[in-house]
């Protein structure tokens, strides 16, 4: 079962909180702008530029931003100002209760995986992996939490992962994100994967060993037992690296390869520049032979 959240509409409050690192000056604003655009009203969290170190402030304050967001029964969602370190320190601490007694969604990605996955963990409530960073990606946001649709991924033929094919169709729930930021839950409140459709994405931190170490830890935690597919997004920065004859899509194959089930790369979403969005937590269907990745509404 996924929980959904009522779409936004317009004249609805919607509120920009930093969970993880700060944003600039002009990135916030920037959003603010394009929320506006929307027709939404839109509220800044009284942290959401504070500094300490990388991260947005202090934890206790960055997760008080998201609670009072979650408690407030006029905020209808909540859109972080972006990714970067710092959401998994608080992930477990988020007000649950207050979340199923009013579910509204989270828009985020990279290190906000780790809200998404324990969101998903306790409350069943669905979310969606995107950004407002550019124009084609916030378009495709704001469809996802306006409008309801259906949404459907169409295998990208020239995407550096759209060389990874296992035949076949599956479905099941959509879970995932940034593949590392999965791999380090094991055993710190990774939600079960039986029964769902993996996404990963992933942008090149180091080299094509530290994607197979995270492979390899969810495969040998049995944190994969019950997958029914698996759905590749942006890898970028692995283009054209090779490590002794060695690219991304051989460490793909070989460690996905492995589960047996059926699995789509390509996908255009992920780090880099204007990706789409995409919802996780409803019912996704994956056809590899059509090359699409369909996924039920984010919102209702």
């Amino acid at each position: 079962m996924v929980v959904l959240s009522p779409r936004l509409r317009a004249g609805d409050r919607v509120r920009l909180v930093s969970p993880a690192s700060y944003p600039s000056e002009e990135l916030l604003a920037e959003s603010v702008r394009t929320l506006e655009s929307w027709g939404l009203v839109v509220e800044v969290g009284k942290h959401a530029l504070d500094r300490r170190g990388y991260m947005a402030g202090l934890d206790e304050d960055r997760l008080a931003d998201l609670n009072e967001a979650y408690c407030d029964p006029g905020v209808r969602a909540l859109f972080a100002t972006r990714g970067g370190a710092g959401a998994y320190r608080i992930a477990d601490d988020l007000d649950f209760a207050a979340v199923r007694a009013d579910p509204k969604p989270l828009i985020g990605f990279s290190d906000i995986t780790n809200l998404h996955l324990a969101l998903w963990r306790e409350c069943r409530v669905a979310g969606v992996h995107g950004s407002l960073s550019g124009v084609r990606s916030a378009e495709a946001t704001r469809r996802l939490v306006m409008e309801g649709e259906t949404t459907v991924l169409r295998r990208d033929p020239e995407a550096l992962t759209a060389a990874v094919l296992v035949s076949g169709v599956a479905t099941g729930h959509l879970v995932g994100g940034h593949l590392g930021t999965i791999a380090w839950s094991v055993g710190a409140g990774l939600p079960s994967l039986d029964g769902a459709i993996l996404f990963l994405e992933a942008p090149r931190a180091v080299g094509l060993g530290h994607v197979d170490r995270d492979l390899t830890q969810l495969i040998r935690s049995g944190s994969l037992t019950g997958l029914r597919g698996v759905a590749l997004g942006r890898f970028p920065g692995f283009e054209g690296y090779v490590d002794r004859g060695w690219n991304i899509v051989d460490v793909l194959r070989d460690r996905l390869g492995t589960l047996g089930v059926p699995m789509i790369g390509g996908i255009d979403v992920g780090h880099g520049d204007d990706p789409l969005s995409v919802p996780l937590g409803p019912v996704a269907e994956l056809d590899a032979e059509a090359g699409t990745l369909t996924v039920g509404p984010a919102v209702r």
